[in-house]
Order: structure tokens, then sequence, then C-alpha cells
């Protein structure tokens, strides 16, 4: 079969875990003759750590030139197209999806988490990027019904981080139970004040149940100092873990007892490992995903201003809580696999 060239674009190379293990996924999905090209905020260190070839995301050049060798476009997971944040993202990905058009390159999005889109403007490049690709699939509902009230077709399936490979993590696996792992991340609505009663939680957590406390920051450059700010007040039964490779991250909640987390992937991968969760939520996907499945938490604003509340909240659910069953992990594992299969299609009517 005649090799193709793909360009792969998302939040990569930023040292984020959760869009980090969207590009595994995306790796693992591409057909054996799809050889990847990946656009990096860093692409020393991802043609080191995934063995691809990878080019520099914010220079002009080293895109263009990423095109001129390619066939296709791959938008690879996650929110991208939103103005949540800002709508530089939004520009960025519309501008290089309408840029790769011009080079005659097909595009396909994969696995998208559409919007917020509050303003005119990114609603309208949202429309003008997902209306032209080849192939679209979104990872959740309301992004599903969004795209499909513009008279845009899309496929809508489970978050692909759902069906990725794991690696286990012997060293965490034989810490006596129970075992708790917590992702905060940096937010402005994660004042000063709830991170204090957080941390307190997280103290008398520790002291009612003996957990050892596992401190993961997902994308350390945002996350570590949280993480060691709570370490600070904790005994020593608890370490704070940092792993660069998302399949180690994914191995990491293996007999975790319980996640308490913030980070979207987070929540995925310890669910998906079987563990019980706890959501923090920051921002709508998070939502999204606690509704999907059955996820309790709080919004990061109706958070308890008393940590005894929380401690409590914690403690019966580590002790009664219940995780997804194995059935029900299975069937979001396989359903997620519907990506791979669209991703398939769309590229085998590809003539080079």
């Amino acid at each position: 079969m005649t090799e193709i060239q793909a360009v792969l674009c998302g939040y990569y190379g930023k040292g984020n875990g959760g869009d980090e293990a969207l590009l595994v996924s995306m790796l693992e999905m591409l057909p054996s003759h799809v050889k990847p090209l990946v656009l990096s905020a860093n692409p020393r260190a991802t043609a080191k750590s995934y063995g691809v070839k990878s080019y520099d995301r914010m220079k002009s050049g080293s895109v263009v030139r990423a095109l001129t060798e390619s066939q296709v476009l791959i938008l690879g997971g996650g929110s991208l197209i939103q103005d949540a944040t800002s709508m530089r993202n939004s520009i960025y990905y519309g501008g290089l999806i309408g840029l790769a058009r011009q080079f005659g390159l097909q595009t396909i999005a994969i696995a998208q988490g559409i919007g917020p889109l509050d303003k005119p403007l990114t609603r309208w490049i949202a429309k003008q990027a997902f209306g032209g690709c080849t192939a679209l699939s979104v990872r959740d509902p309301a992004s599903a019904a969004l795209v499909e009230s513009w008279g845009i077709s899309c496929l809508m399936a489970p978050d692909p981080v759902w069906s990725m490979s794991a690696t286990p993590m012997p060293e965490i696996a034989s810490i006596p139970s129970p075992k708790i792992a917590v992702t905060l991340r940096s937010h402005p609505q994660l004042t000063n004040q709830r991170l204090d009663t957080i941390t307190q939680a997280l103290v008398d957590l520790q002291t009612a149940t003996g957990s050892h406390i596992l401190l993961v920051p997902f994308q350390p450059t945002t996350d570590l100092d949280i993480a060691e700010q709570i370490k600070s007040e904790l005994t020593d039964n608890s370490q704070i873990v940092i792993l660069t490779d998302p399949k180690q991250l994914n191995g990491l909640f293996q007999g975790v007892d319980l996640a308490i987390g913030m980070r979207y992937h987070s929540l995925i991968m310890a669910a998906a490992q079987g563990c019980k969760c706890w959501a923090i939520c920051y921002d709508p996907k998070v939502s999204k995903l606690m509704t999907e499945i059955d996820i309790p938490g709080w919004e990061l604003t109706e958070l308890p201003t008393d940590s005894a509340a929380i401690t409590q909240a914690w403690k019966q659910h580590l002790e009664t809580g219940s995780s997804l069953s194995n059935e029900a992990i299975q069937t979001l594992h396989q359903n997620s696999l519907a990506h791979k299969d669209l991703l398939a299609q769309a590229i085998s009517r590809i003539v080079v």
C-alpha cells in the first residue's frame, strides 16, 4: 500500500499529560501505511518520546514544510476550537486547516470537544474549519448537537483515551491501600482560600483513612507548585509523582482506590482503570464527563467552604462509593475505537 504522510496537530509538546495522551491515542489509531509528522511546541522532545518526525508548530516555515511534505492534516483530539480561554486557539487551528486546504491537503478532525463558542468570529471559524473536513468525529453529545445544528454531519464516540494502552507501574501498585490520587491544576477559580480548604480536607482524609496520597501534576509547569504546597502539609505517607509518558500515567491508576481530579483526562484514565472518581469541575468539558459517566463532585465555584464536609464526602465515597463496572469500561473502550475506524475510512479515500 502506498505510504501516506499525515500532519498531526493538537496541543502537543506543552507537557500536558492529557494532550500527550491524545497524541499517543492518535498514533495508535493510524493505519500502518500512514507516516505521522507531528506539529509540536517541543519538536525535539516529541520526536524523541514517540519516534516520529516533528516540526515546530509556531514557526511558519516549519508548518509550511510539514504541509508540503504531506497529503492530509489530522486535527487530533481535545478542545482545540473554543473561546473559553482565548480566541487564539480557534484562530490558530482554523487558520492551519485553511492553509492545509490551500496546499491541497485533505483535512480530518478526530475526537473534537467543540466549544464554548461565545463569540461570532470563533463560531464562524469553527463552521468553516469543520464544514470542509473529509471526516469529523466528536467526543460528546453537546459537540455533536452543535455541529449538527450547522448542518454538518459527524460521528460521536467517547474520548480516544478510553482505549489508550497502559503501562503498569509496579512501584505504585506495591504501595499498601488505600491509595488516593489527586490531580489539581492551576486556575483563577482555584483561589488560595479554596486550595487551603482542599489541602486541609486531604490532611484530615489521610488521618481518618490511613491513605497514601499520590499528588500527580499532569502539567508540571503549571501544576507542580500546587502539588508541592499540598505535600508540605501531608505526612510522609504521600508523594509527588511526575510522569511524562502518558501510558505510565494511565497505568498509575491501576490499583488506585480513589482519584480526585480537576484534569479531564485524569478522570478518564482513572475511570478506565476502575478507580472511584471525584471531580472538581473548572470547565464545561469536565461537567459533561461527570454527567456522561455519573462521576460525583463539585463545581469549583461551589466547593464547600467547610473542609470537614469535603473530607466526609470523600471518605464516604472511598468506603461505599462505586466505580464504573467492567462492562461499562469495556463498552466505552470499544465505542471509542469508532474514531479509529472513521480515520481509517477517510484515509483510504485519499489518492496519492
